[in-house]
């Protein structure tokens, strides 16, 4: 018989590996390119991949600066929205539409012309109403010369009148009426008592006469505690304006010229203490010499 031969032995290892080496090692260390290395006959991982090995592709986070950048996007398109909305609530809104007129700073014009006058602006919102728009819708009213505007929510509009100053009188008829330096007619007042100012000679006509600008242009620099004591204004020419002032005394102006000198020798002149016999006239025609009759 023939002998029968022993069964061959199989290395016991990792599946995949490598067989022994010529040291007599099984699966003994690889190269650089190898992924694994025995030891004791058991494979162990080197932790370094095998040449040519696929690897796995990581997801990483994206960078915070972008975070951020995004985010400050999205506040700043948020907060214009925002404010887009307020603003269109603001110019729009019948909330803040007016219905209230409050008037203030005026004299000659009476409130219920101004409230009439700006009536077309009645339901507008406050926000959309201009100075300019009060100024064309009063443009009117002589005694009107400018304009202020405050809006009061919800529904108030304050008008500031600032009116044109009256130097003087002149007699139509039974009615009188104020001017001032231009000549423009400001109002009419029923009594002449009404008024403190002096009357210039001529009547309405008065206004066309060569000497006229000359009158208003005395009066324009007279002081307001002069201006209401004087009771007329006249001249016969440019160098012989006179005015009367209560009491008969009268003032002999001259010409236009220097008026503002003219005006602080005459207050100056008036305060002094009365004497005896009153004086009748000052003469103020050389403010440098003035001289009382």
């Amino acid at each position: 018989m023939t002998p029968r031969k022993p069964p061959a032995t199989r290395a016991l290892g990792v599946k995949g590996a490598r067989p022994p080496g010529p040291g007599g090692t099984a699966g003994g260390a690889t190269g650089a390119g190898g992924a694994t290395a025995t030891r004791g006959g058991t494979a162990m991982l080197t932790g370094r991949p095998e040449r040519g090995a696929s690897g796995t592709v990581l997801d990483f986070p994206a960078p915070r600066r972008s975070h951020r950048l995004r985010n400050t996007l999205i506040a700043v398109v948020s907060v214009a929205l925002v404010l887009g909305g307020v603003v269109a609530y603001v110019i729009f809104s019948p909330a803040l539409a007016l219905r209230t007129v409050s008037v203030q700073g005026n004299a000659l014009v009476t409130t219920a012309e101004v409230e009439a006058a700006l009536a077309p602006l009645t339901g507008t919102p406050l926000t959309r109403i201009s100075r300019e728009q009060v100024a064309d819708l009063l443009a009117d009213n002589a005694p009107i010369e400018d304009v202020r505007i405050a809006a009061e929510p919800p529904s108030t509009l304050v008008v500031t009148v600032e009116e044109r100053v009256p130097v003087a009188v002149l007699q139509t008829g039974r009615e009188f009426v104020l001017i001032d330096a231009e000549g423009r007619q400001l109002t009419r007042v029923a009594q002449r008592g009404d008024v403190k100012l002096p009357l210039i000679d001529g009547g309405a006509n008065a206004v066309n006469s060569e000497v006229f600008s000359s009158i208003t242009a005395v009066l324009v620099e007279l002081p307001a505690g002069i201006l209401s004591r004087l009771n007329s204004a006249s001249a016969s020419s440019v160098d012989s304006i006179q005015l009367s002032l209560s009491g008969e005394q009268r003032i002999f102006w001259g010409s236009a010229e220097r008026s503002a000198e003219k005006a602080r020798v005459l207050e100056a002149m008036l305060s002094l203490p009365a004497t005896d016999p009153p004086v009748k006239e000052f003469d103020v025609s050389t403010p440098d010499r003035p001289v009382t009759r």
